[in-house]
């Protein structure tokens, strides 16, 4: 799996989005972009509420 890791999508940095990503991959992970976007996504431990629609969709 390759998750590209930069600042200008910071709103995406988040640690738990981070583990998620490396946790799912099954034989590798890379991550490619910018070391402070990754310092960034790892103190970024805030989980903001996310509107993804799921219980709609379930529904259907």
């Amino acid at each position: 799996m390759v998750m590209p890791v930069v600042t200008q999508h910071y709103i995406m940095l988040q640690r738990n989005l981070l583990y998620t990503a490396i946790t799912r991959a099954r034989k590798l992970c890379v991550l490619a972009g910018i070391r402070r976007a990754i310092g960034m996504a790892v103190r970024n431990n805030k989980v903001s509420r996310r509107f993804t629609a799921l219980a709609w969709r379930l529904k259907e």
